[in-house]
């Protein structure tokens, strides 16, 4: 464990309900090439803070590494339904592109 993740796990037990925390904590495991812990993280960040919009691009290339294309496909549509509703522009447009180049509805 590093020292990075050591601090994250402290905060998160201080702050069990931010979710920048999560994110931070996924990325470090991701770093760390640990991506069942990573995936863990994410996912959990998804179902607690859906509105946290950073979350979807970063889960759904995870699971395209993992060759969980149709969850990954699915990820970025679910991202895009959040972006527009948040209006982050920069988020969908993000999203939207690596949707796009993963597929369409047909391929899944």
């Amino acid at each position: 464990m590093t020292k990075r993740l050591e601090q994250l796990l402290n905060f998160l037990d201080k702050s069990p309900n931010e979710p920048f925390i999560l994110f931070a904590i996924a990325k470090e495991y991701e770093g760390m090439q640990d991506s069942d812990k990573a995936l863990k993280y994410y996912k959990l960040l998804s179902v607690d803070h859906p509105d946290y919009v950073g979350t979807y691009y970063h889960l759904a290339k995870l699971l395209e590494q993992r060759q969980a294309l149709k969850e990954a496909f699915n990820t970025y549509k679910k991202g895009i339904e959040i972006a527009q509703k948040i209006g982050d522009k920069h988020s969908l447009s993000e999203l939207a592109t690596a949707k796009m180049e993963l597929g369409d509805e047909d391929d899944f």
